[in-house]
């Protein structure tokens, strides 16, 4: 059924993790006013008063979209609640690996420059936030299981 709470939880997961195409996750403001910012698709940078992204971040790209479909794709898979369980911790343990492979990366970009509070963007809760809608949405399929399993005890 895909009325149920869990089906809310895990579409928000997977707008979560789409949401990193649109907001960028490091922002660097210069002195001179320029600004760099990292996203999942590469770093652009003010040239001249435009925006150009002047590196691309293809394998960070393709990874995106993969770990937003795994959430997508447990949606439709309500029949079998043993696989969606396992789904949602398999992509749990994405999230993190996926976090920790964004950190990598802006440290490669950046190289030695200092981050403060404000050079983080709102791209930097995503996958947090994901992971919560992750574990909210494990939570209601384990209720349905243990709906199933007693009402399975009563036949």
């Amino acid at each position: 059924m895909l009325q149920r709470v869990q089906t809310i939880w895990l579409f928000s997961a997977t707008a979560a993790i789409f949401s990193l195409f649109l907001f960028p996750y490091l922002q660097i403001y210069n002195l001179n006013g320029s600004f760099r910012a990292l996203k999942v698709t590469g770093i652009e940078e003010s040239i001249g008063g435009q925006i150009v992204q002047t590196e691309s971040f293809l394998a960070l790209t393709i990874a995106t979209v993969i770990l937003g479909l795994i959430p997508f794709i447990t949606i439709f898979l309500f029949k079998n609640r043993r696989l969606q369980i396992k789904l949602c911790y398999l992509s749990i343990i994405s999230i993190l690996g996926f976090s920790f492979w964004l950190v990598q990366t802006a440290k490669q970009a950046l190289g030695n420059i200092t981050l403060q509070s404000e050079n983080y963007g709102l791209g930097v809760i995503l996958p947090s936030l994901s992971v919560f809608f992750m574990v909210l949405a494990l939570r209601g399929i384990r209720k349905d299981e243990k709906i199933i399993k007693s009402a399975d005890r009563l036949r």
